[in-house]
């Protein structure tokens, strides 16, 4: 990024300066950095908040068809019944809304980085940590049945 006199602001180091957003950016993973199981369930996150947050219909046949089409994916409607339930329990038990990205971006949200941290750590089948966790993205009194909705969705 360069200032209007047309120089790139530096570190002491030497190193070229990254604008806060760059670096928000560059310090949040990507969908790459996620196995091809968490990238399809990421994908039916967004398409099912999509539904929630715009009423849409196509939104519903887009996750179902996107399911049906992934590879290694043998129950492709009890995915995304379980990622709808995971939603639903995450929408009303979140102080505020959750911010998901559109599902063709590369990026993650901030929500979205956390939802894969907890379908990872599902996945390695460590309760403890995944309590835990749950605990920092839900609201009182939904730790419980977000924490199930996440272990279903680990072991689909």
């Amino acid at each position: 990024m360069q200032d209007i006199c047309g120089s790139v602001p530096v570190t002491e180091a030497g190193q070229p300066r990254l604008c806060p957003l760059q670096a928000a950016l560059a310090a949040r993973p990507d969908v790459e950095s996620y196995d091809d199981f968490c990238r399809v369930a990421l994908s039916l996150l967004r398409f099912i908040a999509a539904a929630y947050a715009t009423g849409a219909s196509d939104c519903w046949e887009a996750a179902y068809r996107f399911a049906d089409e992934a590879p290694g994916i043998a129950d492709s409607p009890l995915l995304v019944a379980r990622v709808a339930a995971l939603v639903r329990i995450l929408r009303s038990g979140s102080p505020c809304e959750l911010c998901f990205m559109p599902p063709s971006c590369r990026r993650l949200s901030k929500d979205e980085t956390e939802l894969m941290r907890l379908l990872a750590v599902a996945r390695r089948n460590q309760p403890g940590e995944l309590e835990s966790i749950v605990c920092q993205v839900v609201g009182p009194g939904k730790e419980d049945a977000a924490t199930r909705a996440v272990n279903a969705l680990a072991l689909c």
